[in-house]
């Protein structure tokens, strides 16, 4: 299959794209910059030049291949304003490279988060949230996935608050960040919430499996530690960079910090029974190891 991706420089983009050259697919990569076109050359990827705001470069895209999988976002989380903007822009991406696929019955994978349930972990089954901080993502998913009514292909690979890759990456990569910035290895609240998290070369996986055989309309789950306490993730980090572990307030870590206190286990029970993917690398606790003083 030739396969257009988009975010494919990224923690998971990279893993992805390596896995589909891997695995006997060919693929055109979208790159807005020198250095990520050489990456993606680099990796053995035909490269598009463009970014996810231009549309005419999405649509030639996807014009071009078997299917798609979409993966970028913007990397300015700086504020709830600039939030909006990357989630608008990423649904403004989806809608065209729907409309582009339409009739075609070719697949389209993109990614969204796993959705939070109160008492217990969340499943496949359940809704994605379409209000909140994020609640725009949710919205452009279920459009995309609505669209199996006129043939097209579409699936969904929820992902965890942490995709990490040697220590990197994630809702624990920005508790890293901050920690760096304030000389403390914080988290919010009590820190008794938990994250799902994946390893991004076990996500990678599980999006070739849902782009070569899922059904349309399908959302599944790409974790692997259904929950780590936040406060055994800031521990590891604290250890690892020498500095205190504290309780911090929520807007330390800007317009994330609410998502962040939230307690918010997820399975994927019925994605590795339906898919048969099962992760085998490590967990991230043991990949918070990695990180570096």
């Amino acid at each position: 299959m030739h396969v257009f991706i988009t975010g494919g420089t990224g923690t998971i983009g990279s893993a992805v794209v390596a896995e589909l050259l891997g695995n006997g697919h060919t693929v055109l990569a979208l790159a807005r910059s020198d250095g990520s076109a050489r990456a993606l050359e680099g990796a053995g990827a035909e490269v598009l030049r463009g970014d996810l705001a231009d549309l005419g470069a999405l649509r030639s895209g996807a014009a071009r291949c078997d299917g798609v999988i979409s993966l970028a976002f913007g990397r300015d989380y700086s504020s709830s304003d600039a939030l909006a903007r990357a989630i608008a822009e990423e649904g403004d991406a989806l809608a065209t490279l729907g409309r582009e696929l339409i009739g075609s019955d070719r697949p389209i994978v993109t990614v969204s988060g796993t959705p939070w349930v109160p008492g217990r972990a969340s499943t496949e089954a359940d809704p994605l949230p379409t209000d909140g901080p994020v609640g725009g993502r949710g919205r452009s998913v279920n459009a995309l996935l609505d669209l199996t009514s006129q043939g097209v292909r579409s699936a969904a690979v929820r992902m965890p608050r942490t995709v990490h890759h040697q220590g990197r990456g994630g809702f624990a990569g920005l508790l890293v960040d901050a920690a760096r910035r304030t000389g403390v290895a914080g988290y919010p609240g009590d820190g008794a919430q938990r994250w799902p998290a994946v390893h991004a070369l076990d996500a990678a996986v599980l999006f070739r499996l849902v782009l070569e055989s899922a059904p349309a309309g399908t959302a599944w789950h790409a974790v692997a530690d259904e929950g780590d306490a936040v406060r055994d993730i800031a521990t590891v980090i604290g250890r690892r960079l020498g500095l205190p572990v504290e309780t911090v307030p929520e807007e330390t870590f800007g317009p994330f910090g609410p998502i962040f206190a939230m307690d918010q286990p997820a399975s994927s029970a019925h994605t590795r029974d339906a898919l048969g993917w099962q992760p085998t690398h490590p967990g991230l606790l043991e990949d918070l190891e990695n990180v570096q003083p």
